[in-house]
């Protein structure tokens, strides 16, 4: 008997370690790869998905993503469909079937209107009798320009529709072989920025996005910034009313959980990471923000964001920095101020300062949620304000520089603080 039960303890002895042996094992040694498709090597997808990769071989070092080209969302999905990749970038307005679920919502993406000036194109109408160059017919920019074209009554047999490569068609509008460009991209893409360097080009408000979204709700209304593709000269010469899309990383529900939990994690812990190599990356939301458009998302991502109360520091980091940020203002306007008086020469920035913290003041103690969108409306006008006197040199650079920080802040404040209101965690 004492023989079996010592073999017994030693059989068991040796099939524990082997466990344990092979778990440590792969822990140390085995990589799990996942392919991600994206688009073309010229756009923000793959730029993207560059960078994600990049990311998470630095934070998870045994755990890789295989970034693929590809034609765009329409092809990214048969991708995923014929399991030829396990992660893909679609545009928000894309129809996935029940098994494609999503990971998280990325950057906007703006609708493109690039034309030539000696095309007489102004406006969207002005399409017709026109040659347009689209991105390949599989993509979701080639989708999207149907989408546009049909709100403005275009038919499709009145004008001239050229599929091509992002880089074919830029090259096709600097060459003046087409008359205009349409693309769907996040603002600030490098090719494009060099495309517009050409003066004979430039880009056309898309100034129905309210009644665009009726059509397909998943549209946002946005704008391109004046100076968005250059600053010194400004290109564009002012802010552009637009349309645009998100971003929207997807994968097949047979994904391993534990996999899409740790590329959830790393995409909202490591999102300063990924802004640093890929600046759109910072616009990526809250996903409490868009869980409610009507895609579901998997269960590993599920797992990470109904994770339980996070940590006093990771809850309440918004109202910290934001007591942080406050303070230092303070500190920065009274130190302004005193140079002022020491100076005797009155500076336009410090009034506008001083009237920031008034409405930073006021912000934290509304209990209304109308009037703080009125105090929003007022700190954009205060905005326009001081953009106008610096065009007129009644401030100088650095006095500018010296207000955004604060009017910054300001935005932060009303942004924090209707979150309060909503969520009615700060009623009286």
């Amino acid at each position: 008997m004492l023989k079996k039960a010592t073999l017994s303890i030693v059989v068991g002895s040796l099939v524990m370690v082997g466990i344990f042996s092979v778990a440590w094992f792969q822990d140390r040694y085995y990589t799990s790869t996942l392919t991600l498709a994206t688009g073309g090597k010229t756009g923000q997808y793959y730029a993207f998905g560059e960078t994600l990769a990049k990311v998470v071989a630095k934070h998870k070092p045994h755990f890789r993503i295989k970034v693929i080209q590809s034609n765009g969302a329409v092809e990214n999905l048969e991708l995923l469909a014929e399991k030829k990749a396990d992660l893909a970038i679609i545009q928000s307005d894309t129809t996935v079937t029940p098994d494609i679920k999503a990971v998280s919502f990325l950057f906007p993406e703006m609708f493109h209107l690039i034309v030539r000036k000696d095309s007489g194109i102004t406006k969207v109408g002005d399409l017709e009798g026109k040659r347009i160059a689209l991105m390949p017919e599989n993509s979701g920019s080639y989708q999207l320009f149907w989408v546009l074209s049909h709100h403005y009554q275009i038919d499709e047999t009145e004008l001239t529709a050229i599929p091509l490569s992002p880089t074919k068609a830029h090259q096709a509008l600097s060459e003046g072989k087409v008359d205009a460009m349409f693309r769907v991209l996040a603002l600030g893409n490098p090719s494009v920025t060099k495309l517009l360097q050409n003066p004979q080009l430039e880009i056309i408000p898309i100034d129905q996005a309210s009644a665009l979204k009726l059509k397909l709700p998943a549209l946002e209304k946005g704008e391109i910034p004046k100076g968005a593709y250059h600053g010194a000269i400004p290109i564009p010469p002012q802010d552009l009313s637009g349309v645009g899309v998100r971003a929207i990383l997807v994968t097949r529900e047979k994904i391993d959980q534990e996999l899409i939990f740790e590329l959830t994690r790393i995409l909202n812990e490591a999102r300063n990471d990924l802004a640093e190599e890929f600046t759109p990356a910072a616009m990526i939301p809250e996903p409490q923000l868009y869980r409610h458009w009507g895609f579901s998302f998997h269960q590993g991502a599920n797992a990470y964001y109904d994770q339980g109360k996070p940590t006093f520091i990771v809850e309440y980091a918004e109202p910290i920095g934001l007591g942080v940020s406050v303070t230092v203002l303070l500190i920065s306007s009274i130190w302004q101020f005193r140079m002022w008086l020491q100076g005797k020469q009155k500076n336009r920035a410090d009034f506008y300062n001083l009237e920031l913290l008034i409405l930073i003041k006021k912000i934290q103690e509304t209990q209304d949620i109308k009037e703080l969108y009125q105090v929003r409306s007022k700190l954009l006008e205060m905005l326009e304000l001081v953009v106008v006197d610096l065009d007129k040199d009644r401030i100088s650079p650095q006095s500018f520089e010296s207000f955004t920080f604060p009017w910054e802040v300001a935005l932060s404040s009303i942004h924090h603080r209707e979150q309060l209101l909503i969520n009615g965690s700060d009623k009286p």
